[in-house]
């Protein structure tokens, strides 16, 4: 059920600071493809995540979410999803059918990437707990909705594009 203009449109699924968008990235342009991150474009149409959060609330936010999904499933390409979207049961169902990449990544490697970072979910004293507790609460959904799984832990960002472009290609 792929967009018929875009017969190499992929999902990426996964945890924060997973890589979804530097993988993503390299995986559109080996596809000749467009990019499209959700969260960037929440960002440009809404305002920056965290206000959203503090002012709206996350069940506005994840509304929001769930309309640029479908905006960007519809457009097609490689698209790369926030780490929550897949808690709405909504955008999980827009999920269904499409080519989805679950991207895992280990706690020790999530450390080093979370230093320094905003995002919302992982204020407070121990950033890499709280990623821990909302990936355990996440996982069964990441998987729900993934056709393959690849770990970017510690491998290079290039290879594990790599491997999903030439995965991608072969579900032609």
């Amino acid at each position: 059920m792929t967009n018929a203009a875009d017969p190499l449109s992929v999902v990426l699924v996964g945890p924060m600071a997973s890589g979804k968008t530097s993988v993503g990235r390299r995986v559109a342009r080996r596809l000749g493809v467009g990019f499209i991150d959700t969260d960037k474009r929440i960002v440009a149409a809404h305002g920056p995540i965290p206000a959203l959060f503090a002012e709206h609330g996350e069940a506005h936010f994840r509304d929001l979410e769930r309309a640029a999904v479908a905006q960007a499933l519809s457009e097609g390409g490689v698209i790369s999803l926030g780490g929550g979207a897949v808690t709405d049961a909504d955008t999980r169902r827009l999920l269904h059918g499409h080519p989805v990449v679950f991207l895992t990544v280990s706690e020790d490697a999530v450390a080093d990437r979370l230093r320094g970072g905003t995002r919302p979910l992982l204020a407070g004293d121990d950033p890499v707990e709280r990623w821990k507790r909302i990936f355990a609460e996440r996982r069964e959904w990441y998987e729900e909705v993934a056709s393959i799984s690849f770990d970017t832990s510690r491998r290079p960002m290039q290879r594990i594009a790599d491997e999903i472009v030439a995965w991608r290609r072969e579900q032609r």
